[in-house]
């Protein structure tokens, strides 16, 4: 083995280095309220696609071997360091010393290999799916190390495996992580309230207690913006991840709060179903994208909060290109294509909308721009488990959804993937950009599969989200940006 990828000298992404006592009210020490729109249905983020999920446990209950910085670098976590062969085939992670479970039980090899077996063998139902399906054997030639052999070079890994479906349970709790998960982080799952808020309390037997300054935290879910912007004038949460921009607005001279805006690797669009005709006419498909005027939709909805994508790629990518000149706002483009397509207008199609907050005020929008070249759009308003039970089962038209998955677009080689794309040419691309040795090669093939997806006008990409947290005056340790949507309580503290 070589290249010894030892990362301990860089800032642990989950360390905080300032003592500082906790917000107080009365005299009793106040959990630390954490707004979001979204209320996850489950918490084993191994099993479900839904990106809250792991804004709630990642790195807080649930760790994985390694984890992913502010800046997009994979750092050891769970492992204390690794090792790749040149080939990108082999790697060999050793787990640090000492580390337990909630309930007592112990961290080593054959756990974490049990773990990433389990990973395996849920198939799609685990979001990295192809990442899991590339590990050709999982070995522990000791208690402490876990040798993972690949069938094509990833040299990604790391950081694949710092992401939420990769986090290591215990094989005995792993069944009960959707309702009561058992973890190695820094704080243990407390309960989940009638009002659907989650509470987080600290656990005394973290390997590296002594660092954790937030006591306890709870998990408070508000998906209407109004009512954000309520609470946070009402100060009844400390931070409001992902607030809209609108709220962002209107909170920016707040005497008690402030604003952090950074990137993100999330990708804005219409996802449309393959499926369902006459959507499995590219010609349509790219009618639907011509409709679109993308830079207007960000100036009204996202108030320039955003940057316009072409592709399933966002502009912090490696080798991005910008691909929205491909199909350009032309709405009479758009109505030409349609009549190529021999689409009898005005074609009525349902647009799903979730209920977070860029949707909501989103879809009305996207609605009248369809509308102008002839597609009626009937908006559905859905709630988030009904999405997951519908549209993301295949059961639907269109739908506005923001994909915040980095680097997801081994999504597009599955056609049993609730958008139902099935291209042989796409999937040999993406395998060709695995199987590559050579780093100039790698990039040229990315750029090609971003290029491949706009082409085929997949889905009706619009935006990547600039990220808005509203944080009380005194919290700090969040970060800017969010390669990865989770939220590091650990590293959070008050001054």
């Amino acid at each position: 083995m070589i290249s010894r990828r030892s990362l301990l000298s860089l800032p642990w992404a989950c360390a905080a280095a300032v003592a500082a006592p906790s917000r107080v009210l009365g005299q009793v020490a106040a959990p630390l309220t954490i707004g979001l729109s979204l209320r996850p249905e489950s918490l084993d983020p191994t099993r479900s696609a839904a990106a809250v999920i792991g804004e709630v446990v990642h790195g807080n209950v649930l760790e994985g071997l390694t984890c992913i910085q502010e800046n997009g670098v994979a750092a050891p976590l769970l492992a204390e360091r690794w090792d790749v062969s040149l080939d990108c085939l082999r790697y060999q992670f050793r787990l640090r010393k000492g580390v337990v479970f909630h309930d007592g039980a112990k961290l080593d090899a054959g756990v974490a290999a049990s773990s990433l077996r389990r990973a395996q063998a849920l198939g799609a139902a685990n979001n990295l799916v192809d990442t899991f399906h590339n590990i050709q054997n999982i070995q522990t030639p000791d208690e402490r190390t876990v040798l993972l052999t690949l069938q094509y070079p990833d040299p990604l890994l790391p950081f694949r495996l710092g992401q939420p479906p990769a986090v290591i349970v215990h094989p005995a709790t792993a069944d009960q992580a959707s309702r009561r998960p058992i973890g190695t982080g820094p704080y243990r799952f407390a309960g989940w309230r009638d009002t659907g808020d989650i509470d987080l309390v600290q656990w005394p037997g973290y390997r590296d207690a002594s660092r954790i300054r937030i006591p306890a935290a709870r998990f408070h879910f508000i998906p209407d913006p109004e009512q954000q912007i309520q609470a946070v004038l009402g100060q009844r949460v400390d931070v409001l991840f992902g607030a809209t921009t609108s709220s962002v607005d209107r909170l920016r001279d707040s005497r008690h709060y402030e604003v952090l805006v950074g990137s993100s690797s999330g990708k804005g669009m219409v996802a449309i179903n393959h499926r369902r005709a006459p959507l499995d006419d590219v010609r349509v498909r790219r009618a639907i994208t011509h409709a679109i005027d993308r830079e207007a939709f960000i100036r009204e909805v996202l108030h320039q909060r955003a940057q316009a994508i072409g592709s399933h790629f966002a502009p912090t990518d490696p080798d991005y290109i910008n691909l929205t000149g491909l199909c350009p706002y032309d709405p009479d483009l758009a109505r030409d294509l349609l009549r190529a397509a021999g689409v009898r207008t005005p074609l009525t199609l349902d647009l799903a909308l979730p209920p977070t907050p860029y949707a909501l005020l989103g879809g009305p929008v996207v609605a009248r721009y369809l509308a102008a070249v002839g597609i009626q759009v009937n908006l559905v308003q859905v709630s988030w488990a009904r999405w997951m039970s519908t549209v993301f089962q295949g059961d639907f038209e269109l739908s506005m959804i923001t994909h915040v998955e980095p680097l997801d677009y081994g999504i597009y080689t599955r056609p049993d993937f609730y958008f139902g794309y099935d291209s042989a040419d796409f999937r040999a691309l993406v395998a060709r950009h695995a199987a590559s040795p050579n780093p100039r090669e790698q990039g040229q093939l990315f750029r090609q599969i971003q290029r491949h997806l706009a082409q085929d006008a997949v889905n009706a990409w619009m935006f990547c989200p600039s990220i808005s947290t509203v944080v009380r005056k005194g919290l700090k340790g969040l970060p800017m940006n969010y390669p990865v949507f989770a939220h590091d309580i650990g590293a959070m503290y008050w001054t």
